[in-house]
């Protein structure tokens, strides 16, 4: 057994380490670390001995900045998503934070590379008018889990989402209103009143709800 080794005090790149955290695992041995951005990480200790972990997230940040700087895509949209994105899932002071990072979504360590996103987003059909959409609303941003849509499709993807089933599929009350051509506060008032599938089934469609 390797000799116990106290990292309290030390600096490993941008982090601090505060203290040793107790844990279950007896084989591996874990430090609460502050970085110099304030934020507080917990990392392994063989990660920071090899220097595999030097920040709380934010070097690289700061590297995928530089290199967007260099090749002149720092005032882009495009840059502005990716920074987005990350700020809403890994800083708890962003006003969006509760409904990302706060409920577990991340961005995968492939897109902490600002550059390796942008190669993405222009290999999978970016525009300057559509905008990142999570297929699955309950994982996270990664290349398999992304697409590039316009306001209209992701507003049919978001979670809060009034969900009917028509004509034996699952659709959102406005995709309903756009096959109907029935008017959308019309179909959201019998939601919610519960006379939606009656109105669909028995009723006809100018029908007052």
């Amino acid at each position: 057994m390797s000799k116990f080794v106290d990292l309290t005090g030390r600096r490993f790149g941008r982090l601090t380490v505060i203290k040793r955290k107790k844990t279950d695992d007896t084989n591996r041995t874990y430090w609460i670390c502050q970085c110099d951005c304030g934020n507080i990480k917990t990392v392994e200790a063989y990660a920071l001995k090899i220097g595999r972990t030097k920040s709380c997230g934010c070097l690289s940040v700061d590297i995928a900045r530089q290199k967007a700087t260099r090749h002149g895509l720092r005032h882009t949209r495009i840059y502005n998503i990716w920074r987005n994105m990350k700020y809403r899932c890994e800083h708890k002071d962003h006003p969006q934070y509760i409904d990302y990072g706060g409920r577990g979504i991340s961005v995968c360590e492939e897109w902490h590379d600002f550059m390796m996103f942008y190669k993405w987003a222009i290999e999978n059909g970016y525009q300057d008018n559509l905008t990142i959409d999570r297929i699955d609303n309950n994982n996270g941003y990664s290349p398999d889990n992304c697409r590039w849509v316009d306001a209209k499709i992701q507003g049919n993807n978001k979670r809060n989402n009034l969900i009917v089933e028509f004509k034996g599929k699952p659709m959102t009350i406005s995709q309903i209103s756009d096959l109907t051509e029935i008017n959308y506060e019309k179909l959201r008032k019998a939601f919610h009143s519960g006379r939606i599938y009656k109105m669909f089934n028995e009723e006809p469609e100018d029908s007052e709800v």
